[in-house]
């Protein structure tokens, strides 16, 4: 077959883009050119963001570097807009508000998920998600101003109040955001304590009978358990009525005091594949058990917005996690290479390894191969799993841990991130939002 140099372009660089784009330039380099579209320059480790909220990681440690660790890939920064199958053509916006077009001869739809909207009144201006690196930034800097704030307020109810951080949603990133969260707090009143009586509160809520419904009910009682023990208030059954700029209504009617409303209820696929005008199961692009797009033997999807169909269990689609993500963008880097004329194209078929959950210093839970652990062993497991996990910054993360374990947490905010810049409803979690002109809308126009 011919040799010359097709066009490969790959949307999203998180763990599916990612992978898929290491795996062509290695396998296919010599008749491809790998362009990857990117809003950022950086590969998110998302499963150590919470770490980054909470002052255990510091916020590089978590990025890679796209043109550090995929050299012989092309990165153009900027937003997808618009796929145009036909021309095969894909639309962008860069970061300084520019338009261009990219052409292909081979798509990789990568494009991920963004925070998942209910219909509740006041969440979309009240409430924080969590899925890109301004999310923690703000959420670490709020946390700290909140607690330093509660430190010096007039009345018991302000205090009271400024110090309750409510998360919704019980899930991998809710669990693991009130567990760091709850530790970071402890830190920061060692320092600067409340008034007597007051100490920070967490509640973590969520609809399902127990957190982590998705995982082994072991892992989820394990999880439950440190939780609880450290004073967490875990409310299972409950979710939010209203939210307001002084608190959330319950839907047993109780009414919480508080300036923080951090919503974790799962993700949604990207909008961007809902465009394209072929079928969607619940949101995500249906393909093939070999990523392609049914029709379109040229489009590959993976991640998070494709449906991909779960060989293991018959009728059922693989479920939105780094795990899936990572694996199914090896072998679209597979099959792309095999339509190229190398290697052998392959079905997207998995076993899973077991799942860890990081509660925060040595406490973790986790079912390596089926095996149950807890508390330290599940700690190393965890972070272990990590390091391994990681494609970079191996010895600064394993420093930072270090460190973490020795010396007192830098207690301070840098105010980088502001609340409106970093609304609930966007389809780049990755972007803090930069408008012309906007003073801080929440919470009484503090940073």
């Amino acid at each position: 077959m011919s040799r010359t140099r097709q066009r490969v372009l790959i949307v999203g660089a998180g763990f599916a883009g990612y992978r898929a784009a290491r795996m062509l330039t290695r396998v296919a380099r010599r008749s491809a050119d790998v362009t990857l579209l990117n809003p950022t320059d950086y590969f998110l480790y998302l499963p150590l963001l919470p770490q980054v909220a909470a002052g255990t990681l510091e916020p590089r440690r978590v990025t890679v570097s796209l043109s550090g660790t995929l050299p012989h890939a092309r990165l153009v920064l900027g937003e997808a807009e618009g796929v145009d199958l036909d021309a095969r053509t894909v639309s962008y916006r860069d970061p300084e508000g520019g338009h261009g077009t990219l052409e292909y001869d081979r798509l990789v739809l990568a494009v991920g998920s963004v925070n998942k909207l209910l219909p509740v009144p006041g969440v979309a201006e009240h409430a924080h998600g969590f899925r890109g690196m301004p999310e923690a930034l703000y959420l670490r800097d709020h946390v700290t101003r909140q607690i330093e704030l509660a430190a010096t307020a007039r009345t018991p109810e302000e205090c009271r109040a400024r110090s309750t951080f409510v998360v919704v949603g019980a899930g991998y990133t809710g669990t693991e955001v009130a567990a760091q969260g709850q530790l970071l707090t402890d830190a920061l009143v060692r320092k600067q304590p409340l008034r007597q009586g007051i100490r920070p509160r967490w509640m973590l809520l969520d609809i399902a009978p127990r957190v982590l419904p998705e995982l082994d009910e072991r892992l989820s009682r394990t999880s439950d358990g440190v939780l609880r023990k450290r004073g967490v208030e875990v409310r299972t059954k409950t979710s939010v009525k209203e939210a307001t700029a002084d608190g959330v209504l319950l839907d047993d009617g109780e009414f919480v005091d508080t300036r923080t409303l951090v919503w974790c209820v799962g993700v949604r696929p990207d909008p961007l594949v809902s465009g394209l005008g072929r079928p969607l199961e619940r949101g995500r692009l249906l393909v093939d058990p070999y990523l392609n797009v049914p029709g379109h033997p040229d489009v590959f999807a993976c991640g998070d917005a494709a449906a991909v169909p779960d060989l293991e269990k018959p009728g059922q689609y693989t479920p939105m996690t780094a795990q899936h993500a990572w694996r199914q963008g090896r072998v679209a880097g597979l099959n792309v290479a095999a339509s190229l004329g190398y290697g052998e194209r392959r079905s997207y078929r998995h076993k899973d390894l077991g799942f860890t959950v990081d509660l925060g210093g040595v406490e973790a839970a986790a079912n390596p191969l089926g095996i149950h652990l807890s508390g330290p062993p599940a700690g190393a497991v965890t972070r272990g799993y990590h390091l391994a996990a990681m494609p970079g910054n191996r010895i600064r993360v394993a420093a930072d841990w270090l460190l973490d374990a020795v010396l007192p947490r830098q207690a301070v905010q840098l105010g980088l991130v502001r609340s409106w810049s970093v609304p609930l409803d966007t389809a780049a979690p990755e972007l803090a939002r930069v408008p012309d002109s906007a003073p801080d809308k929440h919470h009484g126009g503090t940073p």
